[in-house]
C-alpha cells in the first residue's frame, strides 16, 4: 500500500471519510445574482428612461381626439322616399345619402313657372299701353301749341273787336249807330274773346291728362316688372326646394348615427346622421402648473390607447387663453360661498404631423396620452444602458457582499459521533 500524502486533506473538525469541499462559490449562488443583475439592469434602464422623459417631457391622461362632425339635417319637410347609406359607411363628397319625396315641389315649381309666364305676359301687355301713352303727351302739346297759335292770331282780332266796339260805343254816344248794331258789336266781342281763352285752357288741360296718363302707364309698367322679378324668385326658390329633396354629403367622411329610414315623415332642421371628417387633432387638458414650459411649435409623441403599439408624431399648435371651467356651461363663481382653490386645467390643441393612415380607424372621443418634449436635453439610448448596467453592479455587488456564500441562517456542520 502506497503511504503518499492526500493531496486534498480535510478539514479540521471535518467527520472522517467526509468529500472534501471545494473552493469557491456554487454555481447557484452565481446564477441567482446573475438574474439578480440583468432584473435590475432593465429596470434601471426603465427608471432612468422615465426620469429622463419625466424631466424633459409634460404629459397628461385628460385628453382625446377631437374632429369635425358635420350634422346632416333636411332645408325641405316630407316623406324619405330612399336612403343610400348604412352606418359607418364612408362616403365622398357629393356622394347621395337620402331622397325626399319630390313630387310636392315638382307641382310647386310648375305652378311658381306658369306666374311667372303669366307676370311676364301682363307685362307685355303693360308695356304696349305705356308705349301708347308715350306719344299722347306729344301729341297733346303738339295741339297745345297749335291752339296757343290760334290764340295769338285771334287776339288781333278780339282787339280789333274791341276796337270796333268802342267806336260804336262812341257813335251810339252820338245818337250814329243804333242800338241793334250796338250790341251786335258788344256781343261780338265779348264771345271773340271768351272762345279764344276757352280753348287754350282746354287744350293746356288736355295736355295736364296726358302727362297724368302716362304716369299712371310708367307706375302700371313698373308694377308689371316687379311681379315679373318676384315671379322669377319665386321659381328660383321653388328651384331650390326642389333641388334640397336630395341630401348629399358636404364632405369626405364616414356615416355615423343614421336615424333616419325610408317612408318616414321628416321635418325642416330634424337631424338624421352625420359625417365624421377624418381630420382630426388633440384637446389635452394640462394642469396650469404644466404651463410653464409649454410653447406652440413643440414637439408632441401621442399613445392612442386604441393603438398601444403604435406612436403619433405631431406638435402643440395652440394653448387656450384660459381654463376650460371658464367656458363651460355652468362657470364657477368664486366670489359666492365657501372658496376651494382648484388647480385648474387649460386646454391645449395639439395637431398631428401626418395624418394617420387608413389602417388606424381613429375618432372623435377616444383617449390619448400626448407627451410634449419641452426641453433639448437627451440622452442616447446606450449612455441609458450603460448607466444602467454599472448601477446594477454596483447593487449586485452590495448584495453579493451582503449575503453570505451559506447564507445568513445556513446550518453549521454536525459534531462527529
Amino acid at each position: 500500500m502506497s503511504n503518499a500524502p492526500d493531496p486534498h486533506p480535510p478539514s479540521p473538525g471535518a467527520e472522517p471519510g467526509a468529500p472534501a469541499k471545494k473552493n469557491g462559490p456554487p454555481p447557484w449562488r452565481l446564477a441567482g445574482f446573475a438574474l439578480l443583475a440583468a432584473v435590475v439592469a432593465g429596470l434601471g434602464f426603465v427608471g432612468l428612461r422615465y426620469l429622463v422623459d419625466v424631466f424633459t417631457h409634460e404629459s397628461t391622461d385628460d385628453a382625446y381626439l377631437e374632429g369635425p362632425i358635420v350634422a346632416i339635417s333636411p332645408k325641405v319637410a316630407g316623406i324619405v322616399s330612399a336612403v343610400y347609406i348604412h352606418d359607418n359607411q364612408p362616403v365622398k363628397a357629393g356622394d347621395s345619402l337620402v331622397d325626399i319625396d319630390p313630387r310636392d315641389y315638382e307641382a310647386a315649381l310648375a305652378h311658381k313657372r306658369a306666374s311667372h309666364n303669366v307676370s311676364e305676359s301682363n307685362q307685355k301687355t303693360v308695356a304696349s299701353a305705356y308705349a301708347l301713352m308715350q306719344a299722347r303727351p306729344a301729341t297733346a302739346e303738339l295741339t297745345a301749341k297749335q291752339s296757343q297759335s290760334e290764340a295769338a292770331a285771334s287776339e288781333a282780332t278780339a282787339e280789333r273787336a274791341e276796337a270796333d266796339f268802342k267806336r260804336m260805343e262812341s257813335l251810339r254816344k252820338e245818337n250814329v249807330s243804333s242800338a241793334q248794331e250796338f250790341d251786335l258789336a258788344r256781343a261780338a266781342a265779348r264771345a271773340t274773346a271768351e272762345a279764344d281763352r276757352d280753348k287754350v285752357a282746354t287744350d293746356r288741360s288736355r295736355v295736364t291728362e296726358a302727362h297724368a296718363q302716362l304716369d299712371a302707364a310708367g307706375a302700371a309698367f313698373a308694377m308689371a316688372r316687379a311681379e315679373v322679378h318676384q315671379a322669377e324668385t319665386d321659381v328660383k326658390i321653388a328651384e331650390l326646394d326642389l333641388s334640397y329633396t336630395r341630401l348629399v354629403a358636404p364632405t369626405n367622411g364616414f356615416v355615423t348615427r343614421k336615424a333616419v329610414h325610408a317612408g318616414e315623415y321628416v321635418q325642416v332642421g330634424q337631424r338624421l346622421l352625420a359625417v365624421v371628417v377624418p381630420d382630426f387633432w388633440v384637446v389635452a387638458n394640462f394642469k396650469e402648473t404644466q404651463l410653464q414650459n409649454l410653447l406652440p411649435h413643440q414637439p408632441v409623441e401621442l399613445h392612442v390607447d386604441a393603438y398601444p403599439d403604435r406612436k403619433f408624431a405631431a406638435h402643440v399648435d395652440s394653448i387656450q387663453a384660459g381654463s376650460g371651467a371658464r367656458f363651460s356651461l355652468l362657470p364657477p363663481e368664486n366670489a359666492v360661498g365657501n372658496f376651494v382653490k382648484v388647480v385648474q386645467r387649460v386646454p391645449v390643441k395639439i395637431l398631428f404631423d401626418q395624418p394617420p393612415d387608413e389602417a388606424h380607424k381613429l375618432g372623435p372621443g377616444l383617449s390619448v396620452v400626448p407627451w410634449v418634449r419641452t426641453s433639448d436635453f437627451q440622452v442616447s439610448t446606450p449612455v441609458l444602458a450603460l448607466a444602467a448596467i454599472v448601477v446594477a453592479a454596483l447593487f449586485t455587488a452590495l448584495v453579493w457582499k451582503a449575503v453570505p456564500p451559506g447564507g445568513k441562517d445556513a446550518p453549521k456542520s454536525a459534531p462527529g459521533r
